[in-house]
């Protein structure tokens, strides 16, 4: 699992349950850490996990540990290693978000996620001139300190890769032996020896429509800033935008003319509050000054209340899966109005939610909303 010296306080006995746990079904982000602030291990995580499932009225089986057996195996083929969401080497800014990944592989030039860092997404289908810009723009943000972090797709993600090669990482949606597009594969391998590649699925896996959207919530997550170069309405650099924005950092978007449907994402994004970036120098001065309060005001979802995972470690559970059932509809609702309308403790409501969870019954939304699924699901 090449465990490393910056990691000592993680045994290879719960490494392996850590990611045995967050391959189970129906096991996320939240739920992940829900369950280590209960039970304090991933292997007594495990363990709880049947009984927890029987209070959805499900038989809950955890992966097989064959099934781990073989993923570590592909790591390890690959020449990767695992990064732990809250162990030292994991990236800091990514670490700050309530969704990130609890466990992702990695090949590379770890410190690159160390450096200054601000992403760059737009078109696969770009115009050649904003490839051209996107190109010249990661060459000097790269020249000014600064790591360029994108998703290795075709158009402006790569034109962003190669303007800051070796100083950039590439986050990719499917597992971290598979190259993808297709045209990517020997620019991807180039970053996984000179730069920093990262992968959040399993080795093996294909990229799914809905992986992408989970890559670009690493990609906003790394950075402290975001910079959207050309993007068509209802564009996947969008999303990139939006999560960084809720993630309160800086979304800067590059205008464009009117008349290219590339342009309309960013001349939007800059109507609805990104700022304005027409130089590299621009992105430079917005970072080099960024304290944590964006200047942008790019917005989509507000941020439900914090909790705090520490309050299940002793929680009495006081109201069950079908109580907080009840209240819940497809519609999403934040936590804090459901602890409202409940009467019970949060750390009751949370662990009502994470059985539900558990037996396929929930969807977890952005800024902390939850919502009924309506169907189970086993993914």
């Amino acid at each position: 699992m090449n465990e490393q010296g910056s990691q000592p306080k993680l045994s290879q006995t719960e490494a392996f349950a850590r990611i045995r746990l967050l391959r189970s079904p129906n096991i996320g982000p939240v739920s992940y850490r829900q369950l280590l602030a209960r039970f304090g291990t991933a292997a007594d995580a495990i363990e709880a996990l049947p009984d927890l499932g029987s209070r959805g009225k499900v038989q809950y089986r955890p992966a097989p540990v064959e099934k781990i057996e073989r993923e570590i195996e592909g790591v390890r083929a690959a020449g990767a290693r695992y990064l732990f969401h809250d162990l030292p080497d994991y990236p800091a800014l990514l670490a700050e978000l309530d969704s990130a990944p609890p466990i992702v592989t990695c090949r590379g030039r770890l410190e690159l996620a160390s450096e200054p860092c601000v992403a760059m997404v737009g078109a696969r289908n770009a115009s050649a001139a904003a490839t051209k810009l996107a190109r010249e723009f990661a060459a000097e943000l790269s020249a000014a300190g600064f790591t360029v972090v994108s998703g290795l797709a075709r158009g402006i993600d790569g034109a962003a890769h190669e303007g800051a090669f070796p100083a950039t990482i590439g986050v990719i949606a499917s597992g971290i032996d598979i190259a993808y597009p297709p045209q990517h594969t020997e620019l991807q391998e180039r970053i996984a020896k000179k730069g920093l590649l990262i992968a959040e699925q399993p080795p093996g896996t294909e990229p799914r429509g809905r992986h992408f959207p989970s890559r670009n919530r690493i990609i906003a997550g790394l950075a402290s800033g975001t910079v959207v170069v050309e993007a068509a309405p209802k564009s996947g650099s969008l999303i990139t935008a939006r999560l960084a924005g809720e993630a309160g950092r800086e979304v800067m978007a590059i205008p464009g003319s009117p008349l290219d449907t590339r342009s309309q994402g960013c001349n939007q994004l800059i109507r609805d509050g990104a700022v304005l970036v027409s130089d590299p120098a621009d992105v430079i001065e917005l970072l080099e000054s960024f304290t944590g309060a964006p200047r942008s005001t790019y917005r989509v979802a507000e941020q439900g209340a914090d909790f705090d995972y520490s309050e299940l470690e002793s929680a009495d559970i006081a109201i069950g899966a079908n109580a907080i059932s009840g209240l819940l509809s497809t519609a999403p609702i934040a936590l804090d109005e459901l602890v409202r309308q409940s009467g019970a403790e949060a750390a009751a409501v949370h662990m009502a939610l994470l059985e539900l969870e558990l037996s396929g019954e929930l969807e977890r939304h952005a800024g902390g909303a939850v919502s009924l699924t309506g169907a189970n699901r086993d993914d």
